[in-house]
């Protein structure tokens, strides 16, 4: 099965750009449609893959089905690059002339968005639809914000522990049950073969971190939208920190080498057989596949405090959305449903790979590609999701926890205090996002 190698990347860094210019943008003026025209022709903006044929293929054909219910309509489909899409969509924001009926949007993105007045509130349809009811409830809440929908989940992802099969059985090992056993395990491989990271991680890499901090009881942050306020600095998240900091040492991955390391590094060290173990996602599949490893490895989830309990994983992802400015506002929910559908979701996934967004297909797609177990047990113990504040984005894209993280392992701040700067720098996010 062939993954989309644009997930390879920790969701985070896929959606930089457009937070940089989202996040601290002035909301729009008003630009709500005044009419709702039941035919014509919908624009769609989509996300252009690495290779697009498998994509394009499934959207064609749940277009061709729109349109041969909906006479009269006909769908013009652009698939805009990732790296440059947040300046086209803001601009799209600010001139519903130009702007499309439907996009595709990194789910991290949804807080900034509803803010800068771009997305409609789907509320009403969303509740109705029959297929929504067996959406996971982190995808539906990544399209949420102050309890109001603005948009449906069309794929998730999430991240688990890779490990080398070739190398546990060598030295007589098995997979750590607890987090403790991760870090001690790490720690007994690269004594035993000092030439491998017994795990990689990296001081970039914040949502394989984040299982660490959460497992441990922290929080990005606590309240809700309007009000929230950084958790990073608690005792759970602070315990938390140490865990993964503890991670950073000559005995497992120095600190000098790993410290910059982002997610797509980290798996590319695994990949390329220089770590024994890793945090990947199931959309790092195929790169592991393309690695020195093939055949030579096993994914688990990501072990909790006690054996039996999985940490809870960031569930990145992304979802459609009909903008406020749409003419067409019925029309285009209905060829939303129609591409973030089951059946096309479970399309998707046979051909690029993205894990579908309901409880019920993943089920189907894990018996049917058995790599994919792990993640969906990961899902199914309780992943987790960003505030959702137009204040994450501008966090996320100063790079408020990766300082942090390489402030702690380069022995530059201690935890308490690294965790009080960041959470400081976090409240001012949150409260100038409003």
């Amino acid at each position: 099965m062939k993954l989309s190698s644009r997930f390879a990347a920790p969701v985070a860094a896929l959606v930089l750009a457009g937070l940089t210019a989202t996040a601290c943008a002035p909301q729009t003026s008003d630009n709500s449609a005044k009419k709702d025209e039941k035919k014509g022709t919908l624009r769609v903006w989509l996300f252009q893959e690495v290779n697009n044929d498998p994509k394009k293929k499934v959207v064609d054909e749940a277009v061709a089905a729109f349109t041969a219910k909906n006479k009269g309509s006909k769908v013009e489909v652009e698939y805009i690059p990732v790296e440059t899409r947040a300046q086209r969509i803001k601009a799209a924001f600010n001139d519903p002339k130009s702007a499309p009926d439907l996009i595709e949007y990194g789910n991290t993105d949804t807080a900034g968005y509803v803010k800068d007045g771009g997305l409609a509130d789907i509320s009403k349809e969303f509740k109705a639809w029959d297929e929504a009811k067996d959406t996971d409830p982190t995808a539906t809440q990544s399209v949420t914000v102050d309890d109001k929908v603005y948009g449906a989940p069309l794929f998730v992802g999430v991240r688990a522990l890779y490990y080398r099969t070739d190398v546990f059985k060598e030295l007589g090992i098995q997979p750590p049950k607890t987090q403790d056993e991760l870090i001690s395990t790490a720690k007994k491989i690269r004594k035993a073969k000092p030439e491998l990271y017994g795990i990689a991680v990296g001081g970039a890499y914040t949502y394989g971190a984040m299982p660490f901090l959460w497992s441990h009881g922290g929080e990005l942050a606590t309240g809700d939208a309007g009000s929230y306020k950084s958790a990073i600095n608690s005792a759970e998240s602070q315990k938390g920190i140490k865990a993964y900091t503890s991670l950073f040492s000559d005995d497992n991955c120095p600190a000098a080498k790993c410290a910059t390391m982002g997610g797509n590094a980290t798996v590319t060290a695994f990949a390329s057989g220089k770590a024994a173990m890793a945090i990947g996602g199931d959309f790092s599949h195929q790169a592991v596949e393309d690695g020195v490893v093939k055949g030579k490895y096993a994914v688990v989830p990501l072990p909790g405090l006690k054996a039996g309990e999985i940490a809870p994983a960031f569930a990145g992802g992304n979802n459609l959305g009909v903008l406020k400015s749409s003419s067409h506002r019925t029309l285009a929910v209905d060829l939303m449903k129609g591409i973030a559908g089951k059946d096309s979701q479970r399309k998707l996934f046979d051909a690029m790979g993205f894990l579908p967004t309901y409880t019920d297909v993943r089920t189907e797609v894990a018996q049917k590609e058995p790599f994919v177990e792990p993640f969906v047990k990961t899902l199914g113990a309780g992943a987790k999701f960003v505030p959702a504040s137009a204040g994450w984005g501008q966090i996320d894209a100063s790079l408020v926890l990766p300082t942090m993280f390489q402030e702690i392992v380069s022995g530059k701040k201690d935890v308490a205090t690294a965790s009080g700067e960041a959470a400081k720098k976090m409240d001012a996010a949150f409260s100038s996002a409003g």
